[in-house]
């Protein structure tokens, strides 16, 4: 019985954590700690497939730090500062994936980066993926439900039968 009270607990922990992850990153806050999934391994072995890294904007970002930054339409990427351009007065990045052997083609602008990775979160991505999708995210919804009906219906079922027994 304590067993399955430490299962349930954790497993409420985690869609909690998940949906806080997701409400959070998605609230359009200027400043405000962004959490976004890491789709690739190009910063493996610091950062794996599947984590979930906090981004938080800064004033000044320096070599050596890892970034999350995104190029008009594209995708977001998240890699370490290589080395920094100052062209006409402005800072241009120049960054690479951990796991990869040459810098990216293109600069990045100030302006394109969302932010310096502060934390990351191994694996916590995959579940914050399967929570965006439909079934997922009836899923979420449906299995707690599910769960907290289950454990009410057990203690009504409980209290019926003491209150017959005791008569």
């Amino acid at each position: 019985m304590k067993f399955t009270k430490v299962i349930y607990y954790l497993f409420l922990s985690i869609v909690i954590l998940i949906a806080l992850l997701l409400i959070t990153s998605m609230l359009p806050i200027s400043r405000n700690y962004k959490f976004m999934v890491v789709q690739s391994g190009s910063m493996r072995p610091a950062i794996k497939t599947g984590a979930v890294v906090m981004v938080k904007p800064v004033n000044d970002y320096k070599m050596g730090e890892v970034i999350t930054f995104k190029e008009e339409g594209e995708k977001s990427t998240t890699h370490r500062i290589n080395d920094i351009e100052v062209i006409e007065g402005k800072p241009y990045y120049i960054t690479k994936g951990d796991a990869n052997d040459n810098p990216d083609s293109e600069r990045v602008n100030k302006n394109e980066i969302i932010g310096k990775v502060l934390l990351d979160i191994p694996y916590i991505g995959y579940g914050v993926n399967f929570a965006k999708q439909p079934l997922g995210f009836a899923l979420i919804i449906i299995i707690p439900a599910l769960v907290i009906i289950g454990d009410e219906t057990r203690k009504i079922y409980r209290e019926i039968k003491k209150s017959k027994d005791s008569s």
